[in-house]
């Protein structure tokens, strides 16, 4: 089975430790895979446990050599945090799709002074994005019963951007998640899909 013009895919995924990149880094690779593609990812880099910046990549096509995406080659770009949509835009291909939470974390160089976060994330994103969804991932989360699924949310967003079935990624999230908490994640890439 080839991807796209019998090329590689490139996904990069970036976030903030504890937002759950690992999880969805996971997801697309397993869908990848369901899909018949070989797929490759690197290992999640970044600060995970601490708060910090968190940067995934997955390639996957009919045959991959290496995890690594090059600056400018991604098909999507999903990001978790408003800010880290601006710190690594520069992986995206200038036709590829953006998908970027509205959510804001603020980290400890700013509550402690030594740096300033930039409130106008929103138009820097669409300045930097031809193709831009912006996505209140963490409230529509919360208002389907977690804010932990904003993840999934993302996701769901960024799959109209890939070619994988539907039933691929739908297989993914259920095969990811533990049982008790397969519904929701569901229903959040769902909500996530009507966003795109």
């Amino acid at each position: 089975m080839n991807s796209t013009n019998g090329t590689t895919t490139s996904v990069v995924l970036a976030g903030v430790g504890g937002q759950g990149i690992l999880l969805a880094s996971e997801i697309v690779a397993r869908a990848a895979m369901i899909a018949g593609y070989q797929v490759k990812t690197n290992e999640v880099h970044g600060m995970a446990q601490r708060g910090g910046s968190v940067i995934a990549q997955i390639r996957y096509g009919k045959e991959v050599f290496s995890p690594l995406v090059a600056e400018g080659t991604a098909r999507v770009f999903g990001a978790l945090e408003r800010v880290e949509g601006i710190r690594f835009a520069h992986y995206l291909a200038p036709d590829g799709l953006a998908v970027v939470s509205s959510q804001a974390i603020i980290p400890v160089t700013v509550s402690s002074g030594a740096a300033v976060y930039p409130m106008d994330a929103h138009d820097r994103l669409k300045a930097i994005f031809s193709r831009l969804i912006y996505v209140d991932a963490a409230i529509i989360a919360s208002k389907i019963g977690n804010i932990r699924a904003s993840n999934v949310v993302i996701l769901g967003a960024l799959s109209t951007g890939l070619n994988l079935p539907i039933e691929a990624w739908h297989e993914a999230v259920a095969q990811s998640v533990p049982p008790k908490h397969k519904d929701l994640n569901l229903r959040a890439f769902e909500e996530g899909r009507s966003q795109a």
